[in-house]
């Protein structure tokens, strides 16, 4: 059993080993309940997990760059970089 302290504004940190085998995080909604003169916390719901990577969450206004797009191409038409 971990002890924890009351911040001024009422917070308290739930311990991290609690926090992970009850699958808190950010976004968790907790209730608190008065039984027997004592307090017992409940999950009431958990926000579904973040994606492994961030690939595809952010949009552009710009189209896609091709697949086969090569740089050095564009150098070669305009002829920046070739030797006289």
């Amino acid at each position: 059993m971990e002890t924890t302290s009351v911040t001024s504004k009422g917070r308290v940190t739930i311990p991290k080993p609690l926090r992970q085998q009850l699958g808190l995080r950010h976004g968790s909604k907790v209730e608190f309940v008065l039984v027997d003169g004592r307090v017992e916390m409940r999950v009431v719901s958990t926000p579904a997990g973040h994606p492994a990577s961030g690939f595809g969450m952010l949009k552009s206004k710009r189209a896609a760059v091709p697949v086969d797009f090569r740089p050095a191409q564009l150098l070669a038409r305009s002829g920046i970089g070739q030797r006289k």
